[in-house]
């Protein structure tokens, strides 16, 4: 089968490989569509991945083949899949299963291969069913947006306003996400045009460029000058925590979606001043991911427009090499096999 391997000193590479075959308790899973995810990106140029390795965990397929020891999973179910969890350990029982301290397993971001390739392995407990009516395309974007689900989440805030920072692919699903929820005004913060013309067609009210205006007057414009009640910081760059405490109101919620690996400074006042809340957010549940599905299926959400670049598996490498490592692509998705 064709697969994309990361390959040292070579970057991602497009082989054919043996097909897997499943344990008894795994199954064997056709794949459709796979995004091609901010994580991804970070693994590839961290230089720490394994020679060889198989990324790829945004995705959508058909079960084609099941272990023998396998029970409650039916030859030809859509689905979509997610890392384990036991439900025992302190995280898990606290709610927070992508903590797991028990053996958990993923695909394409951990243990396992991921789905950048025809077919993938996984366990039964990865396996989350795609609803009727929903896409491959849409399905293999629910992870994406369960993230943004899972920060809105995490923020503990139940509407009002919001301003989003960073319109990447998981600024723009929060912007989304925050619509069909019935937050508002909703602003987004992002300097590249074309991100900022998705983000109002994704229900934004208002989306202005940094880089030439103001945050402060957009503080003043949808809020009467009293700071947003949650801002949620999506760039990653320095100076956007600081930019988010600014931007919040009193008592108000900053919530850091993106991940960065080098130090920022903040001014400490501004937490004792306004007694802001600072949280992050990490992965997302299977809980947030059928959520999202069922939003697919209701017609309330549609996560397709996000798409800025469709492509077959072989064309990754170079993709990525002029368009995602560039940062000309919002979302790339890989179409794999068959499609539905």
């Amino acid at each position: 089968m064709k697969a994309v391997l990361f390959r040292k000193g070579r970057g991602l590479v497009c082989e054919d490989i043996p097909r897997p075959s499943p344990d008894p308790d795994q199954v064997l899973v056709q794949v459709a569509d796979t995004g091609f995810c901010g994580s991804d990106h970070t693994l590839v140029e961290s230089g720490g991945l394994q020679d060889g390795y198989i990324l790829g965990h945004e995705t959508s397929g058909t079960v084609v083949e099941i272990g023998n020891a396998v029970e409650g999973v039916t030859l030809g179910s859509r689905v979509i899949v997610r890392p384990t969890f036991c439900g025992t350990c302190g995280d898990c029982t606290a709610g927070r299963p992508y903590f797991c301290r028990q053996n958990r397993r993923s695909i394409g971001v951990g243990d396992l291969p991921g789905a950048f390739a025809e077919t993938i392995t996984a366990y039964p407990q990865m396996l989350i069913p795609i609803p009727e009516g929903v896409d491959s395309k849409n399905a293999a974007l629910a992870e994406a947006f369960s993230a943004s689900l899972h920060g809105i989440n995490c923020s503990g805030n139940a509407g009002g306003s919001s301003l989003v920072i960073g319109g990447g692919p998981i600024g723009l699903a929060l912007v989304r996400l925050l619509k069909v929820l019935e937050y508002g005004p909703i602003v987004l913060s992002e300097p590249v045009a074309e991100k900022r013309d998705l983000g109002r067609a994704f229900g934004a009210d208002a989306a202005f460029d940094p880089l030439t205006e103001k945050i402060g007057l957009h503080v003043l414009e949808w809020t009467d000058g009293a700071g947003f009640d949650t801002v949620f910081e999506c760039a990653g760059v320095a100076d956007a925590l600081q930019t988010s405490m600014d931007a919040a109101c009193k008592g108000g919620t900053v919530c850091v979606v993106s991940v960065g690996f080098n130090p920022v400074s903040i001014v400490p006042v501004t937490l004792n001043f306004k007694e802001i809340w600072v949280t992050g957010a990490y992965s997302n549940t299977h809980e947030e991911n059928t959520r999202c599905l069922d939003w697919m299926a209701e017609g309330r959400l549609d996560a397709r427009p996000l798409i800025s670049d469709l492509i077959p598996l072989e064309d990754l490498p170079r993709v990525y090499r002029e368009k995602i490592h560039t940062g000309k692509a919002i979302k790339v998705m890989v179409s794999i096999g068959d499609e539905f």
